[in-house]
């Protein structure tokens, strides 16, 4: 994947995850969470085995590096479902790299990484406390979707994205 550059001040680039990242991407999802929530099975299974749980069924991993450091990541894990191809997970921003639009270039990238795989439309859960993720998922075009069981006791809300 192309390196993505911002309109920061700042130099940022969207990678693709490389084993190198692993304690990054494990360190950023259990920082936020742990703030937030409490830690569950399905965090364990994708933060622990990245390769195992998303990489070899399909999915992607970013990463946001700030001056070569990673400072954010994001998740595309390809799902087992007639609607939805991928889910968007995983997404986190180390809290000193928030404000300079990260999640935003994730978010976008991890879109076009999903439009370059021929998805239709993807899927996240994520929890209405969360109001600044929640409002830029609404800008980046995800819309509330209902009904769906989720694994994780913290997501009370669902969305989808057409592409």
């Amino acid at each position: 994947m192309n390196d993505q550059k911002s309109n920061n001040v700042t130099d940022v680039s969207i990678v693709d995850y490389e084993e190198k990242y692993q304690h990054a991407f494990r360190s950023l999802n259990v920082e936020w969470i742990s703030k937030y929530f409490k830690m569950e099975e399905a965090d364990f299974k994708a933060l622990d085995n990245p390769d195992t749980y998303i990489l070899e069924k399909g999915g992607h991993i970013l990463v946001a590096l700030l001056d070569e450091e990673p400072v954010g990541v994001c998740a595309l894990i390809k799902m087992n479902d007639e609607q939805y191809e991928y889910e968007l997970a995983k997404m986190a921003v180390a809290p000193k790299a928030q404000g300079k639009k990260i999640g935003w270039l994730l978010g976008n990238a991890i879109l076009d990484k999903a439009r370059s795989l021929g998805a239709k439309c993807i899927f996240l859960e994520s929890n209405t406390i969360l109001a600044p993720a929640i409002n830029m998922y609404y800008k980046l075009g995800f819309t509330k979707v209902e009904g769906r069981s989720s694994p994780y006791e913290r997501a009370d809300i669902q969305m989808q994205c057409m592409l």
